[in-house]
């Protein structure tokens, strides 16, 4: 017997009975950013490796030490995509999409990065992004995250999340604090773990976001990022916190916020919640005004978010959140016995479907006896059954059972579509 192929670790599959709560989740969100005028994207799971090394940062976690990178058979480095934003900007500037135009995206599909697995956090996970372009002000950062603060009403989430917000300011503003930071950091730099050692020297700005208590002992005489603010980085963070402040969306200031990817400038924000342990972040994201300079591409503000999706279903799972009629569900169940009944069956099928698309009608299949096929009848929780048979063919009619009720009625074959209706109504 041949040995069974297993996934991949860390790569999982969505099951029956899962991808329903991903339908409902994706069509939420779809429905929320055609709201607010974003148009869907789509582009390519692969990608040139520089792609990600100029965008993302050659000193990131990501880069070091998560990317799947292959050489094709050209040798050319491609790297399975580890984020959305470089290949949205890669994918809208080489089709033209962004210099001197405003435009508002959103993409959804799988990443991959190399990672221990946990859960919530996978080597193929799921992300939905949001992407603004070609609007410098705060106003575009607000639209965003008014927009997650709306999401995260329609699901029922909005008191199980806190907005946590901070200014990184401009690249010159970063430099001069990362140089004061440094200079501290190195007087302790024995009594820092071993990655905030590591990013001393890489990215000393993510040593801000260790976890480790006594690094986060350390910092508390760090210098401090907001004493390097400029006017200009000051003005902007504080139209967002009064946008915000308008639109009745709480927050709070977090100074130690940073994100983990190099192109983040200005506003950086996170969306947290206290119920999935260590993986408390469910969406991220931030202005990146100098990315599609450095990509290539010619100056172009941009803001922008991700959200994973394997969290969210998590959190909605977990907080009970599914509605029912985000699960899945049998309408109507056909039982049929004889040649001519099933062709009869077929037909009703057909019929019910286009009665009413929202119906969902499971109809039996390769014959059975009455009491298996009314057992899946009840196992599919259906809430009608119809039974035919020869004698119900020869006489133009069909048995409907509420399988609620117990109650069973013959129905004339024509009219079974309008009943059923007047029935779930």
């Amino acid at each position: 017997m041949a040995r069974k192929i297993q996934a991949i670790r860390g790569m999982n599959d969505i099951l029956p009975g899962q991808s329903s709560v991903w339908q409902y989740l994706e069509k939420t969100v779809a429905d929320v950013v055609k709201s607010y005028g974003y148009q869907q994207i789509r582009f390519p799971v692969v990608e040139n490796t520089d792609l990600f090394k100029r965008g993302v940062g050659e000193a990131t976690d990501i880069v070091e030490k998560e990317m799947y990178t292959f050489d094709d058979r050209n040798g050319e480095s491609l790297t399975l995509r580890p984020e959305g934003t470089a290949s949205c900007v890669r994918a809208a500037d080489q089709a033209g999409l962004l210099y001197n135009q405003v435009q508002r995206l959103w993409y959804i599909g799988p990443m991959f990065r190399y990672e221990r697995p946990q859960k919530g956090r996978y080597r193929q996970f799921h992300q939905i992004g949001v992407e603004s372009f070609g609007m410098p002000s705060a106003d575009a950062d607000a639209e965003l995250i008014i927009l997650t603060a709306r999401l995260w009403q329609q699901l029922g989430l909005i008191e199980q999340v806190e907005l946590q917000l901070n200014t990184i300011g401009l690249a010159s503003e970063r430099e001069t604090y990362k140089a004061a930071l440094v200079e501290y950091l190195t007087t302790y730099k024995d009594d820092l773990d071993e990655d905030s050692q590591r990013r001393l020297t890489t990215n000393p700005l993510r040593i801000l976001d260790s976890k480790d208590t006594k690094t986060q002992q350390v910092l508390e005489g760090a210098p401090n990022l907001e004493d390097f603010i400029g006017e200009e980085s000051q003005a902007h963070f504080d139209r967002l916190q009064a946008m915000l402040t308008a639109n009745g969306i709480a927050f709070v200031i977090n100074r130690r916020l940073v994100r983990g990817l190099d192109y983040y400038g200005k506003t950086v924000f996170e969306w947290v919640t206290s119920h999935l342990g260590s993986q408390a972040t469910i969406c991220a994201g931030g202005r990146y005004d100098g990315l599609v300079e450095q990509l290539g591409g010619k100056s172009t503000p941009g803001v922008g978010f991700a959200m994973g999706v394997e969290r969210l279903v998590l959190l909605l799972e977990t907080l009970d959140l599914i509605p029912g009629a985000a699960k899945e569900r049998t309408d109507i169940f056909i039982a049929s016995f004889g040649d001519d009944a099933e062709l009869t069956s077929s037909v009703l099928a057909e019929t019910l479907r286009s009665h009413q698309q929202d119906w969902v009608v499971l109809r039996h299949c390769g014959g059975g006896n009455f009491k298996n096929q009314m057992k899946k009848a009840d196992k599919s929780g259906a809430q009608f059954t119809l039974i035919l048979g020869q004698e119900e063919v020869d006489k133009g009619l069909c048995q409907v059972k509420n399988m609620l009720t117990g109650e069973q009625q013959s129905c004339e074959l024509a009219d079974v579509a309008e009943y059923l209706e007047s029935q779930f109504n």
